[in-house]
């Protein structure tokens, strides 16, 4: 079942009263955009957007029953202003972000985002996309991938990955999640292997940000959404690794030194015990947010 992250939090930093008008940015299965359908009416809107057609279709129909007041559309969040100009959605009082791969892409899409199972290394939020994690780790060189794998996982043991890939790939094409498992397994050595955090976590998160440009899209769409907000408008980052929560940091440090934004969250928020152990996925989850001054 999906639960969203931190959601008594989102509608507290979002502020969300009767009548206003949001927008939410990742709206995966729907669960955040139906927290605030549930407290912006009887005649606020939200502008629900994700890059998986499977996801904006989870999200239309678990929100289905607030008719007009929620408009879904399926593209990249990078496109935010346009998307916004295009459905002449207007006074926007706040923006939600939920980074991160949702638990539909980890248990149900098979596109190879898990390394718990057996599937194809896709790993494109959305298929109509050409670059696949295949390609990557198939074609790329062995710099490129150790470049990858440094600063989109924050790997230590990324040129020695690099390397098995290469010879791996040499003698067979490295097409599936378990392949790939135990190719990192035979680069790094025995107590990596021991560690809490699985071996392959950061190899694995490397390349799903590469495959989905994650981080540009992000550095992409924070400035457009402080364009597009209304004067004291929110906006709300949820993250879940370091990378996405430093360019949020970044960001919104940046903007309030040139007096635009107003930071709420002096340290970011994270889930309580109680909720970690309801939902054990949002234990990485931290939240920012910030008001548009």
């Amino acid at each position: 079942m999906h639960i969203p992250v931190l959601k008594e939090e989102v509608i507290q930093y979002l502020d969300v009263k009767p009548n206003d008008n949001f927008i939410d940015a990742t709206c995966g299965n729907g669960g955040h955009s139906a927290a605030i359908l549930e407290k912006n009416g009887p005649k606020g809107k939200v502008l629900a957007i994700d890059r998986s057609p499977e996801q904006a279709e989870n999200c239309k129909l678990k929100t289905k029953s607030y008719g007009a007041r929620i408009t879904t559309v399926c593209d990249n969040f990078a496109n935010l202003a346009d998307i916004a100009g295009r459905e002449s959605f207007k006074n926007i009082k706040g923006i939600l972000f939920d980074l991160g791969v949702s638990s539909w892409h980890l248990e149900e899409s098979g596109r190879g985002f898990s390394f718990q199972k057996s599937e194809p290394l896709d790993m494109r939020f959305n298929p109509e996309n050409q670059l696949t994690a295949q390609k990557i780790l198939n074609f790329w060189s062995k710099p490129e991938l150790t470049k990858m794998f440094k600063d989109y996982g924050e790997e230590r043991f990324g040129e020695r990955i690099a390397q098995e890939i290469v010879n791996s790939r040499q003698a067979k094409p490295i097409t599936d999640t378990l392949q790939l498992v135990e190719v990192i397994r035979r680069a790094v050595p025995g107590f990596y292997k021991r560690q809490k955090i699985h071996f392959a976590t950061k190899a694995f998160q490397a390349l799903r940000v590469a495959v989905n440009q994650e981080l540009a899209n992000i550095e992409k769409v924070l400035p457009q959404a402080l364009d597009i907000l209304a004067a004291e408008g929110r906006m709300v980052v949820i993250s879940f690794q370091s990378l996405e929560d430093r360019i949020a940091k970044n960001f919104f440090r940046e903007k309030a030194k040139e007096g635009k934004l107003e930071i709420l969250t002096k340290k970011p928020i994270i889930p309580s015990l109680r909720e970690i152990k309801a939902n054990p996925r949002a234990r990485s989850a931290k939240l920012r947010a910030a008001i548009k001054k």
